[in-house]
C-alpha cells in the first residue's frame, strides 16, 4: 500500500526539463535541446548542434507521411515557409518512416524542409514525443541550443513564428 501511494506521488512530481500532463511527458521551455543526427529525405545527415549559434531550429515531430492531419500542418508550414526563412529559422518534419516515405511525402506536397527518419523513434523517445505513435508536438530550438517553445499538437504558424526571437 506505502509502495502505491509513493509511485504515485512519484508520477505527478514534476521532473526538471519536462511538463507532465499525467503519463505525457516532454521537454519543456528553457531546456537544453537535446543533439541528435538523423537522415534526411535526401540521404543527407542532419545533426541538430551544426545549427547552434547560426539559425533558430523548427521541429515537428508529426505522426505519419500521406496523412490527413500530418499534411494539412506540414502544408501550411511550407505555405508559411517565407517567413520561418525571413527570421532564420529551419524546419524540419520527424517521425519514423524511412527516407523513401519521407521523399515521396516531399515531392507530392513541394515540402522545402527536410523530413527526418527517427527509426525507432529514438529521438522521439528523448524528446518525450514517443509513443504507439509520434505525438504531434513542435519545438523551436533557439540559437544558443535552448527550446524556447514546446507544444502539442497543430499550433498557428504566427504562434511558432512569435516564439522565434532574432531576425537573421
Amino acid at each position: 500500500m506505502k509502495a502505491s501511494i509513493i509511485a504515485g506521488l512519484l508520477a505527478g512530481v514534476l521532473i526538471a526539463g519536462t511538463q507532465t500532463s499525467g503519463e505525457d511527458t516532454m521537454l519543456a521551455t528553457g531546456t537544453t535541446a537535446p543533439d541528435f543526427s538523423l537522415i534526411s529525405d535526401k540521404g543527407d545527415t542532419v545533426k541538430l548542434s551544426d545549427y547552434q549559434g547560426k539559425n533558430h531550429v523548427v521541429l515537428i515531430f508529426y505522426p505519419g507521411d500521406q496523412t490527413p492531419g500530418c499534411t494539412k500542418q506540414l502544408c501550411s508550414i511550407r505555405d508559411d515557409y517565407a517567413q520561418f526563412k525571413e527570421k532564420g529559422a529551419l524546419v524540419f518534419g520527424i517521425n519514423p518512416a524511412d527516407k523513401d516515405s519521407h521523399r515521396l511525402f516531399a515531392q507530392k506536397q513541394g515540402y522545402q524542409f527536410p523530413l527526418l527518419v527517427d527509426q525507432g523513434q529514438k529521438v522521439a523517445a528523448v524528446y518525450g514525443t514517443k509513443g504507439m505513435m509520434v505525438k504531434r508536438t513542435v519545438f523551436v530550438v533557439d540559437l544558443q541550443g535552448k527550446i524556447i517553445y514546446a507544444k502539442r499538437g497543430m499550433p498557428p504558424d504566427s504562434e511558432i513564428l512569435a516564439a522565434i526571437v532574432g531576425q537573421k
